[in-house]
């Protein structure tokens, strides 16, 4: 059956389709169903319950498109959906983390989530969202924890969650308990179904061999395939360069997805390819996905279906850069409506209390210094620019006589000439960063970085401005991290300005920020005239 002449379909009514279909929409793209006949038998008399847990432990990243893409699916093929979020399993599977910790991790999942479904346009009021302590602690499932404790072996606890839980000579008991409350989340959440990744296959078997021991009904296991990392490898939230966080500004997907492993003609553990597969084709079925290319390469090329795409990479017929573009298009497109949701002052405050910045000691040192870098290590400053002219070996360079607020001004040296006119230069205000090493260009010695909002296509430069009323030598900061204090300079072999740069962009209101900090003075917050969405550099 095709799945894709269905979709216009399925978006007017779940109500209209026959079980097979049904059956098709929730079974494509799986891996695996442990319990098909039973799923179809429930099919042709009524909807069909499903749930898809998730620990909240680290930040969700954009693999988490895939199981929402499914739970898209499931909506469609009308069925009713609970997502767990598995607050006491996080608790036992990351000690790390306490209560009051997880609390605020929930909050943040769950507006995480929610964000991320209206991004697809999933319809909310189909979703029941279920928070595990809510129920796990009750009288009645810690009586069934132990009876079914009475019951399983040792053995058959570490095989359970030998995929999914860490794997010691000497595990702690939480570790063998974890496959035990799943199972029983199936119970007390009431559902026909439960579906997550082939990882959890072990703890899905476990499940059916020991609900019944409890009086219990075995229940179907719908899996996704485990969709790799843009390393190759398992996309993980503690692998950094793995994931895409569903957070990270379009300069840092972008710097991500350059390094994503994608080898020209391999298709396997491909994470690149896989987010096509498993996200961006179900999404897309109407639309196709399109690769732009010059004429010389091929031009602009839509691929209707995956297996299209597959081939023409596999037969090297699209280069993995073009391909790795395309997709962070797409991706900005999902992430853009996540993104804004978060732009708020009460969910930046969320992310701030649920995942605050570990710190760690130097050696030797007293003070607790960043574990990460931060914005606050550069010195922005207001500066008034009081003389500009064209430098006299350099075309493309002015040279500019800056008041940072200190006895002398400095000498900035900017490569504004042809892009940016030299009169709209004169007298006016900028944000500089002023701890840069000085640097010689073409012979005139450049003591500060005038900061631009800048984009390649169409070729376009504005300097940033200060909120009105700034003066020279007004400190620049960023929201949350008005307190750091900047370095006297800024060591070249660190890269601090390099890799503190990727994130620096200007928001679709036209006001600078570093990974959704907002830039700003104590006057109010740093701007560009005209550009939106463009890095600063």
């Amino acid at each position: 059956m095709d799945v894709n002449g269905l979709t216009e379909k399925m978006e007017s009514t779940s109500v209209s389709l026959s079980p097979d279909e049904k059956f098709t929409i929730i079974k494509r793209n799986l891996q695996e169903i442990i319990g098909e006949d039973k799923l179809m038998s429930v099919l042709k008399e009524r909807d069909v319950k499903v749930y898809w847990g998730t620990a909240t432990t680290g930040k969700p990243h954009v693999a988490y498109f895939v199981p929402m893409s499914k739970i898209a699916d499931f909506l469609r093929a009308g069925c009713e959906v609970t997502i767990l979020f598995a607050d006491l399993h996080a608790y036992l599977d990351n000690m790390k983390a306490p209560w009051d910790l997880l609390s605020l991790r929930v909050q943040y999942y769950e507006r995480v989530i929610k964000a991320m479904l209206k991004s697809i346009g999933v319809p909310l009021e189909k979703l029941k969202f279920v928070k595990g302590s809510n129920y796990q602690l009750s009288k009645e499932y810690t009586l069934d924890v132990y009876r079914l404790s009475s019951m399983v072996t040792e053995h058959d606890a570490k095989k359970a969650g030998a995929e999914v839980v860490k794997q010691v000579g000497n595990p702690l008991l939480s570790g063998l308990l974890y496959p035990g409350l799943q199972a029983l989340d199936e119970e007390y959440l009431k559902v026909d179904a439960q579906f997550g990744g082939v990882d959890q296959r072990k703890i899905f078997t476990f499940a059916e061999k020991y609900l019944p021991h409890l009086g219990y009904t075995k229940r179907i296991h719908l899996m996704n395939p485990m969709v790799p990392g843009l390393t190759g490898d398992k996309m993980s939230s503690s692998v950094e360069d793995s994931k895409i966080d569903l957070l990270d500004s379009p300069a840092a997907l972008k710097k991500k997805l350059k390094r994503a492993f994608c080898e020209p003609g391999n298709v396997k553990d491909n994470g690149v390819l896989s987010f096509c597969q498993h996200v961006l084709f179900p999404l897309r079925a109407k639309e196709g996905f399109l690769i732009k290319r010059v004429p010389e390469f091929g031009g602009d090329t839509v691929y209707a279906t995956y297996d299209e795409l597959e081939k023409a990479f596999a037969k090297q017929e699209v280069h993995p850069g073009d391909l790795k573009i395309a997709v962070e298009g797409y991706l900005n497109e999902l992430l853009e409506p996540v993104r804004k949701e978060f732009e708020s002052a009460e969910n930046k405050k969320l992310v701030a209390q649920a995942y605050p910045v570990e710190k760690k000691k130097k050696p030797g040192a007293g003070k607790a210094v960043p574990d990460e870098l931060v914005p606050s290590l550069l010195d922005l400053r207001v500066g008034k620019i009081l003389e500009v002219k064209k430098h006299p070996d350099a075309e493309s360079l002015y040279i500019e006589t800056v008041d940072i607020g200190e006895e002398n001004p400095r000498t900035v040296v900017s490569g504004l000439a042809g892009l940016y006119p030299m009169e709209q230069l004169q007298d006016r205000l900028g944000v500089f960063l002023c701890n840069l090493k000085a640097v010689k260009m073409r012979g005139v010695e450049s003591q500060a970085m005038l900061m631009c909002a800048s984009v390649d296509e169409p070729r376009a430069v504005e300097p940033l401005d200060p909120p009105q009323g700034s003066a020279p030598g007004n400190r620049v900061v960023f929201e949350g991290f008005e307190e750091g204090k900047p370095e006297e300079e800024l060591k070249p072999k660190k890269k601090v300005w390099e890799k503190l740069q990727a994130d620096l962009r200007v928001n679709g209101d036209s006001i600078a920020e570093w990974q959704g900090n907002v830039m700003k003075t104590n006057l109010g917050n740093v701007t560009t005239a005209s550009l939106k969405c463009v890095p600063i550099k």
